[in-house]
């Protein structure tokens, strides 16, 4: 399957900004979805997934600021990452199976 991120951009620190995976190829509604990220010099870091179920989890650094959803109709997973901080910055990947998409850039100015 083929994964598409977009909706990366430059913010400043206290903004929002919402990602998007388009997904083909695959029976979306089945899978576990997930975003990870990478910012320069760091290793590529879990974020955040949500089961075929709804069912989501997310790594301490964005709890309580990121929401991660699906729309199975869409084959769409999405990130809304509010309260954004400039450790946020970093490439934006989403993943599944053994799928990853080519990454969508966030960058976060203080």
């Amino acid at each position: 399957g083929a994964l598409v991120e977009s909706g990366g951009g430059m913010v400043q620190t206290g903004g929002s900004l919402r990602l998007s995976c388009a997904a083909s190829g695959i029976n979306f509604k089945f899978y576990t979805m997930g975003w990870y990220r990478q910012a320069p010099g760091n290793q590529r870091e879990w974020v955040a997934d949500i089961t075929p179920s709804s069912a989501s989890n997310y790594a301490d650094s964005v709890k309580g600021r990121f929401t991660i959803s699906r729309d199975n109709a869409r084959n769409t997973v999405y990130l809304q990452m509010n309260s954004l901080k400039p450790e946020d910055t970093a490439v934006y990947y989403c993943k599944t199976l053994s799928s990853w998409g080519k990454g969508t850039l966030v960058t976060v100015s203080s």
